[in-house]
């Protein structure tokens, strides 16, 4: 298979990705961003990024008619959490894809 090269601002944004989606794991974002696992686990030790694993059972949620209000209250803010991890996650996909577009446009000679 033949090695590929990607640009530096590339992969900054790739492990500043990684980073900054709380929960996500190195198989998910290599996914998304269609790069090996091992190669983007290099990136972020390189960067000097932890690699985070996931913990078991730690999405145990209980069924919503028998929370208590506390409960309900940590599950509302886990939510809350969740989301505002998705938003920066999108923004960052978002930047990255604008750059990527800029940089394949300047590539084109037509």
């Amino acid at each position: 298979m033949a090695r590929k090269n990607y640009p530096d601002e590339f992969k900054r944004d790739a492990v500043a990705l990684y980073r900054d989606t709380e929960g996500a794991t190195i198989t998910v974002i290599a996914a998304e961003l269609g790069v090996s696992e091992a190669t983007l686990s290099a990136w972020c030790k390189a960067a000097g990024v932890p690699i985070r694993h996931r913990k078991p059972g730690s999405a145990h949620v209980t069924a919503p008619g028998v929370q208590t209000p506390e409960q309900e209250l940590a599950r509302l803010r886990a939510q809350v959490k969740d989301l505002q991890a998705e938003k920066t996650k999108l923004a960052t996909e978002r930047d990255i894809l604008r750059s990527a577009a800029k940089y394949f446009a300047g590539e084109t000679n037509w």
